[in-house]
């Protein structure tokens, strides 16, 4: 384990240089990019698109003063194929106080949707305020992400809302801090023109996202023939090297007893070595690779960025709704990837792993699944944390079953790796936020929900509260 979290600790390293010191496992074969030949390293097509559409005027408040506008939207037109939409703005600080609705046409149909409402507060799922990420100057305000499927037009309404409209989110909450004691000590302030209810945020544009298609299943190639990688694949998938082999679309699971001689062997001495001291960690769950959903490695930066350790877990919804298949999980993933980057200006995915409505298990942000991946999901405590996004919205749905499972399994493995308990409480130091001041030491649950950390309806008061059946199920396939 010495090894193994050597290799991450507190480092922002070159793609090419992070290979893997981690659990090895049978059947797995260390491979570098440098060892393809030239046609394993030949670029790959990018596939999907982005539309970016300037929101117009549909008035203006002239009791704000200079003519500020409290509604922008766009009437009804035809556009290239798209599946995802969402709404960004200038200025990350900014807060979109109000509604947005939208409308769309599903391709060669011509068959209209209801309005369809986009949660407006994403701003919450970010990195941290003094991260080099949140400093890069490309992160702009956003939505979240909503997916739509296979569409060809669109109409978008978005409305401002007077302060005094405005409820509190951690009224929503009802839960705030109850494990930990600590009352709200901070709320964030209304000191942008947005905030204070006398406009809308500046540069409101709304982005329609074509994820591309499927990439082909593994084992499709003609015999014989290498697969193509670009250095960008081949290095996002030699960081699980030790745990698959290079350009493996899945990590296969382990038995419980394989995992822990792993983590043991990983460890190291002698003591451990013989058996006598076994892990409490759960048997390693398969993981569908970021090669395996599709992900286009030339949207992320090169760079993956670790933290030091991993004490706790954030439980997410994506608030990208639940109309999707399971089969689409890949297009959805995708989408929200490039949402993420080329939409947002993250670095990356945000969430450092996925779970889909049927339970699949998803690498999220680039860096490694076993590693302590330096993620942007939870605002203030991204550091030493992990984070886990469900597809779907679960404000007035309930979880599927198969992914409350599944969150157990993977975090009785990753929670394992790290020896951290899913029915007990760690400490965090705020990084800063609406809930809790930054430098503020807060007392969590290993497995916490968002809003925990965040003043915010995520991850959806019905999926929060399964999250005490995860801790249970976790804690039990741990051993403990």
């Amino acid at each position: 384990m010495r090894g193994f979290l050597a290799s991450s600790i507190g480092v922002t390293c070159a793609a090419a240089l992070a290979l893997p010191l981690t659990l090895p496992s049978s059947g797995a074969r260390a491979v570098t990019p440098a060892t393809q030949s030239p046609a394993q390293r030949s670029a790959e097509s990018v596939p999907g698109s982005t539309q970016s559409l300037p929101l117009i005027s549909f008035g203006s408040d002239r009791s704000q003063g200079g003519g500020a506008s409290r509604e922008q939207g766009l009437h009804q037109r035809e556009v290239k194929p798209f599946s995802l939409v969402g709404v960004i703005w200038d200025n990350p600080d900014d807060e979109l106080n109000g509604s947005v609705q939208v409308r769309t046409r599903a391709s060669g149909t011509g068959t209209w949707t209801a309005w369809q409402p986009v949660e407006t507060h994403n701003h919450e799922h970010a990195a941290d305020p003094d991260a080099e990420e949140r400093a890069s100057g490309r992160i702009r305000g956003s939505t979240a992400p909503l997916w739509v499927g296979d569409s060809d037009g669109v109409e978008i309404r978005v409305r401002g809302e007077a302060a005094e409209q405005r409820s509190d989110p951690a009224l929503h909450r009802g839960e705030a801090a109850q494990h930990s004691g600590d009352a709200v000590e901070h709320r964030a302030s209304a000191g942008s023109p947005a905030a204070a209810g006398q406009a809308l945020p500046a540069g409101l544009r709304l982005e329609l996202v074509d994820p591309g298609a499927e990439p082909p299943p593994q084992g499709s190639r003609p015999k014989g023939a290498p697969e193509a990688l670009t250095a960008e694949t081949a290095a996002a998938s030699a960081v699980n090297a030790d745990l698959a082999p290079l350009g493996a679309d899945a990590i296969p699971p382990l038995s419980k007893k394989k995992t822990e001689s792993d983590l043991i062997a990983a460890r190291g001495g002698p003591e451990e070595a013989a058996g006598k001291a076994r892990p409490y960690v759960g048997p390693r769950p398969r993981i569908i690779t970021r090669k395996g959903w599709g992900a286009n490695e030339k949207l992320r930066e090169k760079k993956f960025a670790y933290t030091r350790t991993v004490k706790a877990a954030f439980v997410h919804h994506s608030a990208s709704g639940n109309n999707y298949r399971c089969s689409q999980a890949g297009s959805v993933l995708r989408s929200i990837y490039r949402y993420h980057v080329k939409s947002s200006g993250w670095r990356d995915f945000g969430y450092n792993f996925a779970v889909d409505k049927c339970g699949n298990i998803y690498e999220g942000r680039a860096g490694g699944v076993a590693k302590p991946v330096l993620g942007a999901h939870t605002l203030g405590f991204n550091t030493n944390s992990t984070g886990i996004a469900v597809l779907g919205s679960f404000g007035y749905s309930n979880p599927p079953a198969a992914a409350v499972n599944a969150i157990a399994r993977l975090t009785a493995w990753k929670l394992g790796l790290y020896g951290a308990n899913p029915r007990g409480s760690t400490y965090l130091r705020s990084g800063g936020g609406n809930l809790y001041t930054k430098g503020k030491n807060v007392r969590l649950h290993v497995i916490s929900g968002h809003r925990d950390g965040f003043a915010t309806e995520c991850p959806g008061i019905r999926l929060y509260k399964k999250l005490g059946k995860a801790r249970s199920t976790s804690a039990r396939l741990q051993g403990r």
